[in-house]
């Protein structure tokens, strides 16, 4: 226990020196539509700093990697998980994730469904009148196909259908009609890579990209589109090989989404926004991040403002847009001990930059498996945007049951 918190605090330590740079500047996170598709849906992965891209294949490998399926040890896995989404911070707001893969020869088909519930949305008129309260929810449904080309490496496909309903139809406001749906059909494309160097050491490499989307729409107003979240995901993994049956895997993975960076807008003296002669917005720094989901993809490596606003001086300083691109790259570290091929002890680190979010997680979870049943079980603290208040915190306390056979 006392190793484990001296790991943990030098975790701690080094995501602060990192990201020290940003402590005064005011956080710039960029955001998208349809967020859940970016909250882990498994507690073996959040025990792992929610890191999953080069980890050992499992039902879960939807989510971060749909080549992994080709190496299941398995022919046949169910899995269902549910956890509360904020635990400590609100009640009523749940995921829920249900998968299955089939093993055809080489080849792997899978299945999963996501369903996310946003709680209970209370609505009020400009005079704080009650009008009633009503529940969003969004889910998606996923299919996958994952072949094995060799014994070292696989590839895979995903096709994925997503549904949203935040509004639930109240009204308009200004004149623009609110859509109650809002729909993306969306792809993944990823590759595995797993070989033994030597007879102790197993590694794997891993990298995908998810959610490549059309974009989602929750109003009328033209052009007013949001991006969903594609995201990048490359990692690496040792596996050290201590007994047949006894084990420890090290995972490292970097993950970023790949969507334009939102550009800082001139404004006057009175803080209202300052418009082209063609009605767009007069762009301070950065780049226009209105464009097609594809260029907007490339864009997101180099659109970086490189300019953020300083807490105290209230006005934008020069933090440079290289080091700003890498604020929007997030870690993930995560350890798993596996005893007898029955017990598994996990703990883990999340990183994300003061400048895109300021988050710090510290994982750790247990899981069992006995025949074809297994249970995960993992908890993560959040130290939250330290820029804004260090003390910030919440938790989550999630959990899966499966069956391979």
């Amino acid at each position: 226990m006392k190793t484990k918190r001296i790991f943990f605090a030098a975790l701690l330590l080094l995501g602060a020196s990192l990201s020290s740079q940003a402590q005064t500047m005011q956080a710039s996170p960029i955001t998208t539509a349809v967020p859940f598709l970016t909250n882990a849906p498994d507690a073996r992965g959040a025990a792992l700093g929610f890191s999953g891209v080069a980890t050992s294949p499992d039902a879960f490998s939807m989510f971060y990697n749909p080549a992994k399926y080709a190496f299941m040890s398995n022919d046949h896995t169910m899995i269902a998980s549910g956890f509360n989404a904020f635990s400590t911070l609100v009640s009523d707001q749940y995921l829920l994730y249900d998968a299955f893969a089939q093993r055809i020869g080489n080849s792997v088909i899978a299945a999963t469904a996501r369903h996310y519930s946003c709680g209970d949305i209370n609505v009020y008129d400009v005079y704080n009148q009650h009008l009633g309260s009503y529940r969003p929810q969004e889910f998606a449904v996923d299919v996958a196909y994952s072949y094995r080309f060799s014994d070292y490496l696989s590839a895979g496909l995903a096709a994925r259908f997503i549904h949203s309903n935040l509004i639930s139809g109240y009204g308009n406001m200004v004149g623009v009609v609110y859509n109650a749906k809002s729909y993306s059909l969306a792809g993944d494309v990823s590759v595995y890579y797993k070989r033994p160097l030597g007879n102790l050491v197993d590694m794997s490499l891993g990298a995908a990209i998810t959610n490549i989307g059309t974009k989602m729409s929750y109003s009328s107003a033209e052009g007013y589109k949001d991006f969903i979240p594609t995201t990048l995901r490359l990692g690496s993994g040792f596996k050290f090989n201590f007994h047949p049956k006894n084990t420890l895997a090290v995972n490292l993975e970097f993950s970023k989404l790949m969507v334009p960076t939102p550009p800082i807008i001139a404004r006057d003296d009175t803080g209202n926004p300052m418009y082209n002669e063609d009605g767009s917005y007069q762009i301070l720094y950065g780049m226009d991040n209105n464009v097609s989901v594809f260029r907007g993809m490339f864009q997101s490596f180099y659109d970086a403002p490189g300019y953020a606003m300083n807490y105290s001086t209230r006005e934008y300083e020069h933090v440079g847009s290289f080091y700003e691109e890498l604020c929007e790259v997030n870690t993930g570290i995560g350890i798993e001990y596996n005893l007898a091929d029955h017990f598994f002890v996990r703990t883990g680190y999340y990183h994300v930059p003061n400048l895109k979010g300021g988050i710090d997680c510290l994982t750790e979870g247990l899981g069992m498996k006995f025949g074809i049943f297994g249970m995960d079980l993992s908890y993560s603290w959040y130290i939250l945007n330290r820029t804004v208040s260090p003390f910030a915190a919440s938790s989550r306390l999630r959990w899966d049951m499966y069956f391979a056979f």
